[in-house]
C-alpha cells in the first residue's frame, strides 16, 4: 500500500477549559487547501502553546494514521481530521511499521522520524473526554513526530515515499511502549539506548533513571 498524505492542517494558539482553568493550545486545528509552506519549525500558520514541550526541530511535524480514527468511535463524537491535532493525517504509515529516524519525503519535503507522541490532558480538554490521553498512551495510536530535513511544501493527496530506513529497526510503537507504558522493562530500555543516536536527547537520562530504579511522574502530563 503506498502511503499518502490524506489531510494537512494547521491551528492558531486558542484557550482550552481544563479543569476550571483556561489553557493555551494550538491542538484545534483546521484543514488547509492548497500548498503550505513547511519549514524547520514546522508549518506555516501552525502555533504551539506550550513551546516547552510541544513544537521546535524535533516536533516540527505530527503525522497521525488515518487508520485509528475507526477504532476510537466507540470514544469519540468527533472523528473528523485532525481530530488529534496532527498537521498531516496519513494513511499508510502505522507506528509498528515506521522506524525511528527513516526519512520520508512528501513532495519536495524531506521528513525524519524522531519519536512518538507522549500523550498529553490537552487531548483530553480537546474531546472533552477526561481519560483520553491515558486512553491514547495505553492502546498505543499516538502518531508521532518529525523533523523538516528539507523545507518545502505539501499539500494534501501526496504519496510519502520512504528514503532510508535504519538498520536499528526501534519502530515508534517499540519506543513507545518502553518509554510511556512498559516503564519497568529494563531490557528493553537498555536496547533503546543502545541507539542513543535514534532518541530525543532528553530520553537519555530519563532511560537511565529506570535502570536505577527512578520512575519519572506522567500524572502532570497525563492529567494536567
Amino acid at each position: 500500500m503506498t502511503a499518502r498524505v490524506l489531510v494537512v492542517s494547521v491551528g492558531a494558539v486558542r484557550p482550552l477549559a481544563w479543569h476550571g482553568r483556561s489553557v493555551p493550545s494550538g491542538i484545534r486545528k483546521t484543514p488547509v487547501t492548497g500548498p503550505v509552506e513547511v519549514t524547520e519549525l514546522g508549518l506555516a500558520g501552525d502555533e504551539q502553546g506550550d513551546r516547552k514541550h510541544h513544537g521546535g526541530p524535533d516536533k516540527a511535524v505530527l503525522l497521525y494514521p488515518n487508520e485509528h480514527y475507526a477504532a476510537w468511535r466507540p470514544h469519540l463524537s468527533d472523528l473528523t481530521p485532525p481530530a488529534f491535532g496532527e498537521n498531516l493525517t496519513t494513511t499508510g504509515l502505522l507506528e509498528s511499521d515506521v522506524v525511528l529516524g527513516a526519512i520520508y519525503e512528501v513532495g519536495d519535503v524531506v521528513l525524519q522520524v524522531t519519536q512518538p507522541r507522549r500523550p498529553c490532558y490537552k487531548l483530553a480538554a480537546r474531546h472533552d473526554v477526561p481519560d483520553l490521553a491515558v486512553l491514547t498512551q495505553r492502546t498505543g495510536r499516538t502518531g508521532f513526530y518529525c523533523r523538516v530535513l528539507t523545507p518545502g511544501t505539501v499539500t494534501a493527496d501526496r504519496p510519502i515515499t520512504l528514503r532510508s530506513r535504519p538498520a536499528h529497526g526501534i519502530t515508534v510503537a517499540e519506543a513507545h511502549r518502553v518509554v510511556n507504558v512498559d516503564r519497568a522493562d529494563h531490557a528493553a530500555a537498555r536496547r533503546l539506548l543502545a541507539h542513543p543516536e535514534a532518541l530525543p536527547a532528553s530520553w537519555l537520562p530519563l532511560l537511565r533513571d529506570r535502570l536505577v530504579g527512578r520512575l519519572d511522574d506522567q500524572t502532570p502530563r497525563l492529567h494536567g
